[in-house]
């Protein structure tokens, strides 16, 4: 899943909560990122249900910041993450 995150989501420890919601999870690999836009890109990959919690977390108001909005993309799998890492 890649999903993009807008709003007031960069300088406010977006990707740090974001990365630690993925860890409490489990089961999810992947990265954060902020993008020169203003938005912060989500990769994720693992099992269809960890990857629907991490994306209901996006979306929940229980993040940092101000979501505005959030658009995602499902795909298979393409591997070659080890963690889930803050770009």
């Amino acid at each position: 899943m890649t999903a993009w995150v807008r709003g007031r989501v960069q300088g406010v420890g977006f990707r740090w909560f974001t990365r630690a919601a993925a860890l409490r999870i489990g089961g999810v690999e992947g990265f954060v990122v902020n993008l020169g836009d203003g938005r912060v890109q989500v990769v994720a990959e693992g099992a269809r249900p960890e990857c629907e919690q991490l994306l209901q977390w996006l979306r929940s108001g229980d993040t940092p910041g101000h979501v505005e909005g959030v658009t995602e993309i499902w795909d298979r799998p393409r591997g070659g993450y080890t963690g889930f890492a803050i770009r």
